[in-house]
């Protein structure tokens, strides 16, 4: 790719990272969302979150296909327990790194 090019990749990256941010703000400052509506904008992060962990827990690699004996999802489970009752990002993070790292020096 040309130099000159990558200015405008940079400004075009940057444009779609904050006109998503900008536009909702913009029209909806001074506006009240209906109840109905505010609930389910706050599931979004957990879906979201959730369409990307789940597969990357039950889906093995090679050959592709599905189980639930891996350990990412063996380890996952009591990182939710924790995570529920320390209500602590950083005990959730930390507790679950841990424990993935007892997993693989146990787990072989």
């Amino acid at each position: 790719m040309p130099e000159d090019r990558y200015l405008f990749l940079v400004l075009g990256m940057g444009l779609v990272t904050f006109a998503p941010r900008f536009f909702p703000v913009f029209f909806l400052t001074g506006k009240s969302l209906p109840e109905g509506f505010k609930r389910w904008l706050e599931l979004i992060p957990v879906a979201l979150l959730s369409a990307i962990l789940l597969p990357s827990l039950v889906v093995t690699r090679t050959p592709m296909g599905f189980t639930f004996a891996s350990i990412e999802l063996l380890v996952a489970i009591p990182t939710v327990v924790l995570a529920a009752a320390t209500r602590s990002l950083s005990a959730t993070i930390i507790g679950g790194m841990l424990m993935y790292w007892m997993a693989g020096k146990i787990g072989g």
